[in-house]
C-alpha cells in the first residue's frame, strides 16, 4: 500500500530506511533472475486507499455543493485544498516508488501518464464549452472565453484569472465558465518542477550511502515554508494573486508530498489515536466549509484548517484502516463519487454558468442542484468513454512520446478550436436601421423625448455607438493616461490636468470611478469654457471621509483612505473655483451599525475640508445600477433590446441614504445635482439612445454618453459663457 513506500534497489524496504537510493545505475530487473514477488512486496505495490477515494469524494461534493449555492456550505471551496493535498501525496508516492524500483525517475513516462490521465477529458470539456458558449452565452463574452480556453489548454488560466482579478474594468464580469480550471494549472505547473527536483536530488545522492530522507525533506520544508509565508503576506496584499497562484498554494501540495515521504511513519501511530485523529480531519474540513464565506481572508493562514484536516486523515488511513471514518469514507457511494471526482469537477462548472442561459431560467439553489447533477451524469458518460478507454491504453504509457505526443495533440486542438471559433463568432451588430440622434442644442424636453422612445425600440441600430465589439475600450482618457487609480495605487497626480493649463478658473473633478465616467462630460465643458481640469478619481473609493472595506484585498481598503486624505490636502493647496465630487452607491462604510449616518457624515467631513468662500461645491448623485452588464444583455437582445430597459426604481441604489446625502449636503451649501433625467424618462430606463450605447458596464456609462449629456451637465453647474471669472 502507499504506506509501505520506499526507495531501495536491492532489498525491500524497512521503515528505518525508507529513502535510500542504491549506487547501482541499472536496474535490478536486470541484474537478477526473475523471481515471484513475495507477499511483503505485493503489498506495497498495493496502492488503491479506499479512504483517498472517499476523501477525493468529500473534496468534490464541498466544491460543487458549495457553487450550487447550498446555504451552509459557503466555503465550499476548500475542496480544491483537499484535492491539493491529495494530488501531493498521490503523485509523489508515486515517484518514489519508481525510484525504488528503478533508481532513477523516467521524466517521459510520468509527463505522458499524466497527459493520458487529464488531458483527454479537460480538452473535451474545453470544447464543449466554447462550442456551448456559442449557443448560448452573449455574444460579448465569447473572445474572453476563446482566450480563457487557450490559457485552459495549456494550464495557464490561473495567471490570466490572478491579472483579470486585480483588473477594475474586469470586475463587473461573470465569471468564465472555464475558470475551474485554474486549480489544474496549479497542480501541473508544481509537477513540471517537483518530479525534475526530485531527480536531481536522487542524482546528487547516488553516489553516498545512507538516506535520502534528509535531502528530500529539505526540499519539501523548504517550499512549503516559503510558499506558506508568501500566502500569508500576499493574501493581505493581493487577494486574486495569492488564491490563484502557484507560489501561494505550492506549500499545499508540498505537504502531501511530505506525507508521502514519511508514509511508512505515519503507520505507527497508534490505533486507538488513528480514528480519532482522522474524525478530527474530517471536522476540520466540514468546519472550514461552512465556517467560511467569500469575506473570507483565504487561503493565508487560515487554509491550514482544510489542509491539516486532509492531512491527518491520510495519515490516520495509514495506521488504521478498520477506523469508523476509513469506512465511511470507503462505503460505495463515496468510491463511486471519488471515481468521478475529476470528471465532475471539469463538468459542473460550465454546466452550472451556462444551463440557465441554455434553459431560459434564473439561477437558484434548486436549478443549480438540477445542474450540478446534470454534470455528474456527463461525468459518468465521460469517465466511461473517454477518461477510461484513454488512460488504460498500454501502448500510451509503454512508449512514453505516444503519451507526450497525444497531449501535445490535444492541446494544439483546443488552440486550433479556439482561433477557428473567434473566425465564426456570433454576430454583435445591431438588426435596426442606421439611425443617428443629433441635436443642435440639447435640451431637457428634448432628452426626455428621447428617452420616452428609446424605451419602446427593439431592434438595436446597426450603427450603434460605441459598437459592442468596441465598448469595453469607450474609456475616459484618464484610464490611458494612468490619472485615474487602480486599486494599490496611492499617489495623487497633480500633474493630471487637462482643459487650459493657463486659465484664471480650475475645476475638480474627485471621487471614485463613478466620479471618472464624468469627466469625458466635465473635460468637453472645460475646454468649451476655457477653464482647467484638475482629475483626483480613483477605483472603489468614494469621495465620503469613510473607513471602506475591499473585497479584493480582504481587509479595510487602507490605500484609499491615504490617496483621499492626500487629495483632499492637495485640493486646499490648489483653492479651486469649482470641486465636483461623485460616488457609486454600492460602496459602503466598513462601520456596519449606523452606517448611513456615517456614510452622510462622511461626505459633510469632506465638502467641509475643500469648502471656502471662493470655493463653489457640486455634488452628483449616483447613476443608475443594472442587474445585469449592459452590453451583455445588449448583445443578447439585438432584435429585441427593450428586454434590457429596466424600472427606475429598481436600478436605484440605497433611495433612502441618497435622500438622507441630499438633505445633509444642502445644508452645507452643497448643490446637489440629481442626474436621474438624464437616463429615465416616466420612471422608465433605456439603455440605448438612437444609435448610443448608454452603459459599458452594469453600472458606467460609456464615454461617448457622457460627453453627449455634457451640456445638460454643464446648465446644472451653472457655468455659462458669461459667467463673471469673480
Amino acid at each position: 500500500m502507499l504506506c509501505l513506500q520506499g526507495i531501495t534497489v536491492h532489498r525491500p524496504p524497512t521503515h528505518s530506511d525508507v529513502l535510500t537510493l542504491s549506487t547501482s545505475t541499472t536496474p535490478p530487473a536486470e541484474k537478477k533472475p526473475h523471481r515471484e514477488p513475495t507477499a511483503h512486496e505485493r503489498t506495497r505495490r498495493t496502492s488503491f486507499r479506499p479512504d483517498i477515494e472517499g476523501l477525493r469524494a468529500i473534496a468534490v461534493l464541498l466544491v460543487v455543493l458549495g457553487h450550487a449555492g447550498v446555504p451552509f456550505l459557503t466555503g465550499g471551496y476548500v475542496g480544491v485544498d483537499v484535492f491539493f493535498v491529495i494530488s501531493g501525496f498521490l503523485i509523489t508516492s508515486l515517484l518514489l516508488r519508481e525510484l525504488a524500483d528503478t533508481g532513477s525517475i523516467s521524466i517521459r513516462r510520468f509527463y505522458a501518464r499524466r497527459a493520458v490521465r487529464l488531458l483527454p477529458a479537460s480538452a473535451v470539456v474545453i470544447v464543449a464549452t466554447v462550442a456551448a458558449a456559442w449557443f448560448w452565452l452573449p455574444p460579448t463574452r465569447f473572445t474572453s472565453i476563446l482566450t480563457d480556453a487557450v490559457a485552459s489548454g495549456f494550464y495557464a488560466i490561473n495567471y490570466r484569472l490572478a491579472v483579470l482579478g486585480t483588473d477594475y474594468l474586469a470586475s463587473d464580469d461573470e465569471p468564465s465558465p472555464l475558470q475551474h480550471f485554474w486549480s489544474l494549472a496549479v497542480e501541473e505547473q508544481y509537477y513540471i518542477v517537483w518530479p525534475l527536483l526530485l531527480l536531481s536530488i536522487a542524482v546528487m545522492w547516488r553516489h553516498r550511502r545512507g538516506s535520502m530522507t534528509g535531502p528530500v525533506t529539505v526540499a519539501l520544508v523548504a517550499v512549503a515554508g516559503s510558499s506558506f509565508y508568501l500566502s500569508v503576506v500576499q493574501t493581505s496584499a493581493s487577494a486574486p494573486w495569492a488564491y490563484f497562484g502557484i507560489h501561494t498554494r505550492a506549500w499545499e501540495l508540498a505537504l502531501g508530498a511530505l506525507l508521502a515521504v514519511f508514509a511508512a511513519q505515519a503507520t505507527r501511530i497508534p490505533r486507538v489515536l488513528a480514528g480519532p485523529l482522522g474524525g478530527v480531519g474530517v471536522a476540520l474540513i466540514f468546519g472550514a466549509a461552512v465556517l467560511f464565506d467569500g469575506a473570507t481572508v483565504f487561503p493565508g493562514y487560515l487554509a491550514l484548517l482544510p489542509v491539516s484536516g486532509t492531512v491527518l486523515v491520510i495519515a490516520a488511513g495509514c495506521a488504521d484502516r478498520g477506523s469508523v471514518v476509513h469506512s465511511l469514507l470507503g462505503v460505495k457511494p463515496m468510491q463511486w463519487i471519488g471515481k468521478l471526482s475529476y470528471g465532475w469537477y471539469l463538468w459542473h462548472w460550465p454546466v452550472l454558468m451556462i444551463g440557465p442561459y441554455a434553459l431560459g431560467v434564473e439561477a437558484s439553489v434548486p436549478v443549480n442542484l438540477g445542474l450540478v447533477l446534470l454534470g455528474l451524469a456527463i461525468s459518468l458518460a465521460s469517465y466511461r468513454l473517454i477518461e477510461n478507454p484513454v488512460r488504460h491504453r498500454r501502448s500510451l504509457t509503454s512508449k512514453p512520446w505516444r503519451g507526450i505526443g497525444l497531449g501535445f495533440a490535444l492541446s494544439s486542438m483546443v488552440v486550433v478550436v479556439s482561433l477557428l471559433a473567434g473566425l465564426v463568432a456570433p454576430s454583435t451588430t445591431g438588426t435596426g436601421e442606421e439611425t443617428e440622434i443629433a441635436v443642435d442644442e440639447l435640451t431637457q424636453e428634448d432628452l426626455t423625448d428621447a428617452l420616452t422612445a428609446a424605451a419602446g425600440v427593439r431592434n438595436v441600430p446597426v450603427n450603434l455607438t460605441p459598437s459592442l465589439d468596441e465598448v469595453g475600450a469607450d474609456l475616459p482618457r484618464t484610464y490611458p493616461d494612468r490619472c485615474h487609480l487602480d486599486f494599490d495605487e496611492v499617489s495623487t497626480e497633480a500633474s493630471c490636468r487637462y482643459g487650459d493649463p493657463d486659465a484664471d478658473q480650475t475645476m475638480v473633478l474627485f471621487g471614485d470611478s463613478h466620479a471618472a465616467h464624468w469627466f469625458p462630460a466635465l473635460e468637453s465643458i472645460a475646454t468649451d469654457q476655457g477653464w482647467e481640469l484638475v482629475n483626483l478619481t480613483k477605483s472603489a473609493c468614494p469621495a465620503s471621509d469613510v473607513v471602506t472595506y475591499s473585497s479584493l484585498f480582504k481587509r479595510d481598503y487602507d490605500e484609499c483612505e491615504q490617496w483621499r486624505d492626500e487629495s483632499l490636502e492637495l485640493m486646499q493647496d490648489i483653492e479651486p473655483d469649482m470641486v465636483v465630487m461623485a460616488t457609486s452607491d454600492a460602496s459602503s462604510p466598513a462601520e456596519e451599525e449606523n452606517a448611513d449616518q456615517v456614510w452622510v457624515d462622511g461626505f459633510v467631513d469632506s465638502f467641509r475640508t475643500v469648502a471656502d468662500d471662493d470655493t463653489e461645491l457640486f455634488y452628483l448623485a449616483d447613476t443608475p445600477n443594472f442587474e445585469e452588464k449592459v452590453p451583455d444583455c445588449v448583445a443578447a437582445n439585438l432584435d429585441g433590446v427593450s428586454r434590457c430597459t429596466a424600472d427606475q426604481a429598481d436600478v436605484v441604489l440605497q433611495p433612502d441614504r441618497r435622500d438622507m446625502v441630499t438633505e445633509a449636503l444642502d445644508a452645507e451649501d452643497v448643490t446637489v445635482v440629481d442626474p436621474l433625467p438624464w437616463f429615465c424618462a416616466a420612471d422608465t430606463c433605456p439603455v440605448v439612445l438612437g444609435n448610443v450605447l448608454m452603459y459599458r458596464d452594469s453600472h458606467h456609462m460609456t464615454s461617448t454618453y457622457s460627453e453627449f449629456i455634457s451640456p445638460l451637465l454643464s446648465k446644472a453647474l451653472q457655468i455659462t459663457d458669461d459667467r463673471d471669472p469673480a
